[in-house]
């Protein structure tokens, strides 16, 4: 699965652009990270551009719904920003809430890493609903 997941990540231009690695995946789970680039990611208070959380909410939900669905595209997304994006690197985890033959339910939280030994922070969250499509 992670080695699927990493080759259809790879496959991507604009996750290719924004740094994305898959590092876990497992059956209706995802886990992505970015490291932080000031010079091309931050918004005009400088953090995380509100673009990338919800790009990062939404791949890691795509690629859980993907690890027990195959090919899927979504049909909605939503993001709550919860506190200003600041961090070395970002981590997003996706997981499947429920998933069905027409539409697949996931959720992700987006993490801030600090520096040293400091916990990750939780920034935003994510829900999106995801349909299976046709290779």
């Amino acid at each position: 699965m992670l080695d699927t997941l990493k080759a259809i990540n790879q496959s991507a231009a604009f996750n290719r652009w924004a740094g994305f690695e898959v590092t876990h995946a497992s059956q209706g789970e995802a886990e992505l990270r970015m490291a932080w680039r000031a010079e091309d990611m931050g918004q005009y208070a400088g953090f995380l551009h509100a673009g990338l959380i919800g790009a990062m909410l939404d791949t890691a939900c795509g690629f859980a719904a993907a690890s027990v669905s195959g090919r899927v595209l979504a049909s909605h997304f939503s993001v709550n920003c919860l506190a200003p994006a600041v961090g070395r690197a970002f981590v997003a985890r996706g997981r499947v809430v429920k998933a069905g033959r027409k539409q697949v339910f996931a959720t992700a939280e987006l993490f801030a890493e600090g520096e040293g030994d400091v916990e990750p922070k939780l920034v935003a969250t994510g829900n999106a609903i995801l349909v299976p499509v046709e290779p």
